[in-house]
């Protein structure tokens, strides 16, 4: 038992084996990330940025409406502007 050769071929299949569990757990870390971020993406919907917001006529027009519908709900109150 104390010949070198059976000692190097022992310790190269330990390492070979190391080798190969690591080789394993990155890979399901990485998975478990691609995961995590799937589901945070679902969870959150499209990012907030690509969502864009009303353009300045699409305000003035909705300004306008509003206005409208005040002077409407006035007149029907029999409120004199």
């Amino acid at each position: 038992m104390h010949d070198p050769q059976f000692y190097l071929t022992m310790a190269a299949a330990a390492l070979v084996a190391l080798a190969m569990v690591t080789t394993g757990l990155l890979t399901a870390w990485r998975g478990w990330l691609s995961l995590k971020r799937q589901q945070l993406n679902a969870a959150t919907g499209p990012a907030s940025d690509s969502v864009p917001g009303p353009s300045a006529t699409q305000r003035i027009e909705i300004a306008d409406l509003k206005e409208r519908i005040r002077k409407l709900e006035a007149i029907a109150a029999g409120v004199d502007l």
